[in-house]
């Protein structure tokens, strides 16, 4: 009897460690700004320093069309959103081994620009969850895609269906997923934010601004801060908190606006902090505090010189790491005092991965940088081959760096660059 226990036993743990999801060192990079919304791959075992040339190319396109959306990258799949001038723009699906397209899927025109900076392009960058992503356009329209074929399940459009009001840039959010509920910034008035069943886009709930505020250009995070679940979000009067539950507007900190209406940067959280940027004013962090049976935010620092740059920052332990129009800087998260600074790339964008930076500067430069407080330690640098040729002078390879499953992607508006950096 109990010899059969005992096979009965070793037959169910056989069982189940069979179905038993195996532990894994490589790391999809879902959304925008990778599993978290923080600029942090979870990866393990990468190089510590490239070779003079850089990282082995795996492949390179150079038909992905225009834009400034990075991939979202799941599996063996990449998605990424493009247009091919003002009339088309899409989303598309390539395969990770060789970049092969799999499907294409048309989702709208490409958002209206101010017409002295008229950049137009696709913004966003998917949202993958489960067997659909999340996608929109930068004129506003919103749609679920099923990731296998491409096929539309449903479609909103932001300023038709909620009276939305975006920046001069047109849309470029990238849309969030909690739970069962997706939420996005139409901007306006009636509209600010918006609470969508993920399922059918049906509404939950709407945040009015009382400042009649446009949508910026960041993404909305989660926090969890004075005991209240809630979304912040970088407008263009202002940072913001919305309780998640009900969409009730929390609390503002106005300070944190650019000078050029350029709120691009998507807010970094830490427990009851945020730090925020805004390209030509400076960049801070406040404190989240339950005040008078409310929450405020209370500023902790705020100075021109901190992290501005569209290319946003990561926090590493207890430093935050970003970038100016001149330079890269490593700051401590909790006062705002600057630890070192170097000139490195200049402007860009950032990403952190196994101890390491991986910067993509507005140049068009590739560079490794050892995450250390201590100093500037820079592992490699390179300049991807066949980079486009930007057709207004103050355009700028803007696009992140993403790195999932062993691989670099870096891109540039038609170009494609992926990397072995296993």
């Amino acid at each position: 009897m109990k010899q059969n226990r005992y096979l009965a036993g070793f037959a169910l743990m056989t069982l189940v460690g069979m179905f038993a999801p195996a532990p894994l060192s490589a790391d999809d990079w879902p959304q925008w700004r990778g599993p978290q919304r923080n600029g942090i791959s979870k990866e393990t075992g990468l190089p510590k320093e490239w070779p003079k040339e850089g990282p082995k190319l795996a492949w390179k396109l150079t038909d992905v069309g225009s834009g400034y959306s990075t991939p979202s990258v799941v599996g063996e799949r990449l998605y990424l959103l493009a247009n091919e001038g003002a009339d088309s723009e899409f989303v598309q699906a390539h395969a990770v081994k060789d970049g092969k397209r799999v499907w294409r899927a048309p989702i709208g025109r490409v958002g209206p620009n101010i017409p002295q900076m008229n950049f137009l392009g696709a913004r966003s960058t998917p949202t993958v969850d489960g067997e659909v992503l999340y996608a929109l356009g930068s004129d506003g329209d919103l749609a679920c895609l099923e990731i296998g074929s491409g096929k539309v399940r449903w479609q909103k459009n932001l300023r038709t269906d909620f009276g939305g009001k975006p920046g001069e840039w047109a849309y470029a959010e990238s849309p969030l997923i909690d739970g069962d509920i997706l939420v996005c910034t139409p901007g306006g008035a009636a509209a600010t934010l918006v609470a969508l069943n993920k399922k059918d886009g049906a509404l939950i709930w709407k945040c009015p601004s009382p400042e009649g505020d446009q949508a910026a250009f960041a993404s909305p995070i989660v926090v969890q801060a004075g005991g209240v679940k809630q979304y912040v979000q970088l407008l263009q009067k202002g940072l913001v908190g919305v309780e998640a539950k009900t969409g009730k507007l929390l609390w503002r900190y106005a300070k944190a606006t650019s000078k050029y209406g350029a709120n691009i940067p998507t807010p970094l959280a830490s427990g009851d902090m945020i730090y925020v940027g805004s390209a030509g004013t400076g960049g801070g962090a406040v404190k989240l505090k339950t005040k008078d049976g409310g929450i405020e935010a209370e500023q902790v620092y705020f100075e021109s010189k901190l992290p501005t740059a569209i290319g946003g920052a990561v926090k590493v332990g207890d430093v935050l790491y970003g970038t100016t129009m001149g330079a890269l800087l490593c700051i401590d998260f909790a006062t705002g005092n600057v630890k070192w600074e170097d000139r490195a790339l200049g402007a860009a964008s950032i990403c952190y991965a196994d101890g390491h930076l991986y910067l993509h500067g507005e140049n068009g430069d590739v560079a490794l940088v050892q995450a250390s407080p201590e100093s500037y330690r820079e592992k490699g640098r390179f300049t991807p081959q066949d980079q486009p040729q930007h057709s207004k002078p103050m355009e700028k390879a803007w696009t992140y760096p993403v790195v999932a499953n062993g691989r670099l992607y870096i891109r540039d508006h038609g170009v494609l660059w992926c990397y072995d950096v296993k």
